[in-house]
């Protein structure tokens, strides 16, 4: 088989693999429930928390996280060496998979438990530092969305100081995708009905107030 076939179906295989709807898998197997017709409707980590409790929520997370990462180590699984821009187009394809998923329609989840996947796969120690911005702004909004609405502008800038120019374009298309799935939440944050979690310090404002 030549390379560019052997390319052609690994990028098929990410796509597929972020195609896998963990969180309406997880609901319908151990929950008898649709996760889409509850809640916000996501098949993602945040409404799985939400509508099927922290355990559900913890596996669709590490699902959804694994699928990204599995699909960038695709190439050395099967020891084939490829540049650094290939391992990022698969990596794209998973995301895509995630959030276009072939297995719904083309419909799926906001993508970013994937991201991190792929990131953690590509560069971990970018990884470390994309955590070290998102995990801290969820704590001070106590909003998932918002924190990926802010976190991954700042990413994307953070990611020039890398000098992978490949990662920044990637992170760039990222926030336009990030935006485009996260347009309901951003009218909810707007009109001020965006659903927070019960811990970090806004909410504990609220909940003071």
């Amino acid at each position: 088989m030549s390379v560019f076939n052997s390319n052609i179906i690994l990028f098929i295989l990410a796509y597929l693999l972020g195609s896998f709807p963990s969180g309406l898998i997880v609901g319908l197997i151990f929950f008898k429930k649709d996760i889409r017709n509850f809640g916000s409707g996501n098949i993602g980590t945040t409404n799985t928390f939400r509508i099927l409790g922290p355990k559900a929520g913890i596996a669709v997370l590490f699902a959804d996280v694994f699928k990204g990462w599995l699909a960038v180590n695709l190439f050395k699984l099967c020891h084939i060496h490829v540049v650094n821009l290939v391992l990022l187009i698969t990596g794209l394809l998973a995301i895509l998979g995630h959030t276009f998923s072939i297995f719904l329609k083309f419909k799926g989840g906001k993508a970013v438990a994937t991201i991190a996947g792929v990131l953690f796969a590509y560069n971990f120690n970018f990884a470390l530092v994309c955590a070290s911005i998102f995990l801290p702004m969820i704590f001070i909004t106590s909003c998932i969305s918002l924190s990926a609405l802010i976190s991954i502008v700042i990413i994307f800038i953070v990611s020039f100081l890398f000098h992978d120019i490949y990662l920044s374009i990637l992170l760039g298309f990222l926030v336009l995708l990030v935006y485009i799935r996260h347009r309901s939440n951003i009218i909810r944050l707007i009109n001020g009905k965006e659903n927070i979690i019960h811990f970090g310090l806004f909410y504990w404002y609220r909940k003071i107030k």
